[in-house]
This record gives C-alpha cells, structure tokens and sequence, in this order.
C-alpha cells in the first residue's frame, strides 16, 4: 500500500485488507511524507502484520509504489491504494486465479467518495482485457484490482525513470514476459474523489500529445527492458 495524506479514507481500507490477511501475511504499507494524520493512524491500529515504512523525502506515486515492492516479502503481491474498500472475496479469488497466471487483474465496482456506486464493472467502462498492443494504447491494468507472484519483480524492478504510471507497466511486462489473467468478478470499491492520485477510469488529464508520449515510453522502456532480460541470467521466470 501507497500512502499519501489519506487519513479520511484509510481506515475503511486497512479493515478490509487486515481481515482477509493470515498471521503470516504482511501488509507493506510505504508513507510518501504525509502531513495529516495517516501515520498516527496506522500506528494506533497496532497490527503486528504493518509494516510500516515511513518517507523521508517525498516521491510521488510511483517511486513510492516501487519502495513498497522492494520491501514485500511474500510470494504474492497485492497492490492497494489507500481509499478503496476490498470485497470479501478478494484474496482467495486472486490467488486461486494465480495458480493459471504470472499477474491477474479482477473487475471492480466504480463509486464515489461515499461509496455509492456510480458503475457496477470498471472493466466494461473501461473495455478491459488483455493483449500486450492493446493495453499499450490504452491500458486496462489497474492496480488496486492487480495480484502478481514475486518472481515478476525481478523482470519489473527497477522502475525505468520517467514512468508514468507503475501498474500499467507491472501489467505490461507481465504480458510480454508471462501470463496475464483478467477475472471477471468484482473484489473491490473502486473510490473515485477529488483527491484520487490516479486519473484511470476517468478522463484523462493528459492532452493528446502527452498521452502519445506515455505509449511511446512505455513502449521503448519494455523493448529496452526486454533486450536486457535475454542478455541477463537474472530473469526471474517461473
């Protein structure tokens, strides 16, 4: 989990994920310098599964996201924002499903900052599916939804610089490197509000050009990614 000032959010969330996660489960949670009450709140939680990795310096999304996945530990990795809300059936439907798959991606419910639901499938808004070419000119991959096993960090990490988004590249590497699984059924509250950090599922921020820029980016980081694997003994391949 990333944080960032997400103090109004953040207990609905850390309930939901805590309840579904076994004693030897952890959950990795990486502060991007917040200034509300997220870390107060974290701590007084107590939960011997936190983990919690305070920032020094602050990062933004992505790098925050990275520092997270270099400090995870288990064979299956779940990213998590700070203001959804996992439906019960989350885990286990993800990693039933990763024992056909490198990385999956479920469906969700879209809502608002209440959590009335304002679309029943992000996947059918947002026309989800897999496909290397496909996702690269407009990606489906959401992270909140995504459950990956560990031996894809090998090939994802480091982040190339300039990245514009982690979880469409985790999603892209996985395409063109493993097996990509997108299930149908909904594991989470996917809360849209004025403070979202991501703009996926909605309109683009983005202008035309800068969205041709990403895709280009995105493209020339996993060729460059990919010539680097085939020379390197270090594939993590499973």
């Amino acid at each position: 989990m990333a944080t960032c000032n997400g103090e109004p959010y953040l207990l609905a969330q850390l309930e939901s994920v805590l309840v579904q996660l076994d004693a030897g489960d952890e959950l990795v949670i990486a502060d991007d310098c917040s200034t509300d009450g997220t870390l107060a709140l974290i701590e007084q939680r107590g939960d011997p599964r936190i983990r919690l990795l305070p920032g020094k310096q602050r990062l933004g999304v992505v790098a925050n996201f990275e520092r997270a996945l270099c400090a995870a530990r288990g064979e299956y990795v779940f990213l998590c924002d700070q203001d959804d809300v996992w439906l019960p059936n989350k885990c286990a439907l993800l990693i039933e499903a990763l024992a056909s798959a490198d990385l999956v991606v479920s469906d969700c419910r879209v809502t608002d900052g209440m959590l009335a639901v304002t679309a029943p499938s992000f996947f059918a808004q947002r026309r989800s599916g897999p496909g290397l070419l496909r996702n690269i000119w407009r990606n489906s991959f959401l992270g909140c939804c995504m459950a990956f096993r560990r031996s894809l960090l090998a090939r994802a990490l480091p982040f190339p610089r300039g990245l514009p988004m982690h979880d469409t590249w985790l999603g892209l590497v996985a395409s063109a490197t493993g097996r990509v699984r997108f299930v149908d059924t909904p594991t989470l509250l996917y809360r849209r509000h004025a403070a979202s950090a991501s703009p996926t599922g909605g309109r683009s921020h983005y202008g035309l050009f800068a969205q041709l820029v990403h895709r280009a980016r995105f493209a020339a980081a996993l060729c460059a990614r990919l010539i680097s694997l085939k020379t390197s003994p270090r594939t993590g391949q499973a």
